[in-house]
């Protein structure tokens, strides 16, 4: 695995998981990496420092407890989500514009879409916006 340090168009700065580096390079040249931030498409490679190990003794953390106040918050902003919404999965723009259509409940819901799936609800006035984690279903 190897992060990357990206940067959209907008000038959005966001990391990026990727299997190798080679990876990245097949999305991006099939046009599948957009902006975490605002779903752009120009998502270039930004001017990173290698990350070196420090030789400290190991400690015992657990990397379920969110550390820094930005990860806690973000940590409340999920467990409120997914306390008081339905997950919808891959049937998200379905739902959602069955729901904007008047052909099926409103409801909170989340779940997942294409970047320009996304915006083509966006399009069609269906409000609609990322959110800034994966569902419990499918994190690690």
């Amino acid at each position: 695995m190897i992060r990357y340090a990206l940067r959209c168009a907008e000038g959005h700065d966001f990391d990026s998981w990727f299997a190798n580096a080679a990876a990245f390079d097949d999305l991006k040249a099939r046009g599948l990496l957009a902006c975490a931030v605002c779903g752009g498409a120009g998502v270039e490679k930004a001017l990173m420092a290698p990350r070196v190990a420090h030789a400290e003794p190991a400690t015992a953390t657990d990397l379920r407890q969110p550390l820094s106040p930005a990860e806690q918050a973000m940590a409340r902003l999920r467990a409120e989500v997914e306390a008081k919404s339905e997950y919808v999965g891959v049937n998200f723009v379905t739902e959602a514009r069955a729901m904007h259509e008047g052909s099926s409940p409103e409801r909170p819901i989340y779940g997942e879409a294409r970047p320009e799936e996304a915006r083509k609800l966006l399009e069609e006035g269906v409000p609609v916006m990322p959110l800034p984690f994966l569902p419990s279903r499918k994190a690690n």
